[in-house]
């Protein structure tokens, strides 16, 4: 389990760098006080002593209580504080402002991430994932089975279907999750409910990568003949083989050839042989992906996946017609 590494490296440079801007703006206030603040340079001077002279005593290294150098450094600091009050300051003037009071723009509390830089990381994961805005709009808790009711069967399969895909969302672990193949005509929720295994995944600390069999296909084309100008796409390929779940939705969408199916194929082997999960959702039926795919492709889909039927009517017409 980890957040995607790119993301994680640019964020963390973030962090380091918001640190260092409110190091530097404190800094700037200390020196303008200094400028204005008669005596203050010497008495800050003499506070940053107490730090030295406060280990030697607990280390033995002084002669010095303890008792006695926190006497002095708290006397210090209210000769400060009513120093600066003289001169129309407030005590904290030259505190470093950070934007988290519990990290301090570090990105950690103690040793764990702070809730802060984890909010931070959700953030870029929706972004990376390539769904940031379907899922303010495609979530698990607005997910209506109300419009299953119509018909018993295809009531009690979504159920089961909704409650699966939870459930998988929920106890998800990347060595021990199934792939999963979700099956059904258009308009029946297969989008819904990807959407939402995605945000929640990215919202435990998952790397989760959303992306249509289109989308997907497009960027190894682009990273293999290069742009108009032939030069190089930029593309790092290398997230569709190592992230936590890789989520492929409309497969059979593409253009079929030799390439396409080539790059369906080695996705899914290559995942399939590292261990990692994959979710591949499609409008076609098992005849028509045998008919689409080599051999290979569709013994690995209908092998190594578990399938799972939507069923019912279109919900998007439904909604519409509400």
């Amino acid at each position: 389990m980890g957040y995607n590494m790119e993301n994680f490296r640019k964020i963390r440079e973030e962090y380091k760098e918001k640190y260092k801007k409110a190091e530097a703006e404190a800094d700037a206030r200390r020196r303008e006080l200094w400028q204005t603040v008669d005596g203050l340079r010497d008495l800050d001077r003499a506070l940053s002593m107490t730090a030295t002279r406060l280990l030697n005593a607990v280390s033995g290294k002084s002669n010095e209580s303890f008792e006695k150098v926190k006497a002095d450094a708290e006397r210090l600091n209210r000769e400060r504080d009513i120093l600066l009050a003289a001169y129309g300051y407030p005590s904290d003037y030259s505190d470093p402002r950070y934007e988290c009071d519990i990290c301090h723009d570090t990105g950690y509390a103690g040793e764990e991430i702070c809730e802060c830089m984890k909010r931070r990381l959700r953030l870029a994961g929706y972004e990376s994932s390539g769904i940031a805005r379907l899922m303010g709009e495609q979530r698990f808790d607005n997910f209506s089975l109300d419009y299953y009711k119509a018909n018993a069967r295809s009531y009690e399969n979504m159920t089961y279907v909704f409650k699966t895909i939870l459930e998988y969302a929920n106890t998800f672990e990347t060595e021990k999750a199934q792939n999963l193949l979700l099956l059904g005509g258009t308009g029946l929720g297969k989008t819904h409910l990807s959407t939402a295994l995605a945000k929640t995944l990215i919202d435990r600390g998952y790397d989760v990568i959303y992306t249509g069999a289109i989308g997907m296909i497009a960027d190894f084309e682009k990273h293999r003949f290069g742009n108009s100008a032939g030069s190089e796409s930029g593309i790092n390929l290398d997230r569709y083989y190592d992230c936590d779940l890789l989520i492929i939705d409309d497969l059979g969408s593409e253009v079929s050839n030799q390439f396409t199916v080539s790059t369906v194929y080695n996705v899914l082997n290559n995942r399939i042989s590292l261990g990692l999960p994959t979710v591949v959702s499609t409008n076609l039926n098992q005849k028509e992906l045998n008919d689409r795919y080599w051999d290979r492709i569709t013994s690995r889909i209908l092998g190594e996946f578990r399938p799972l039927l939507f069923s019912g009517s279109d919900v998007r017409k439904l909604k519409l017609s509400e």
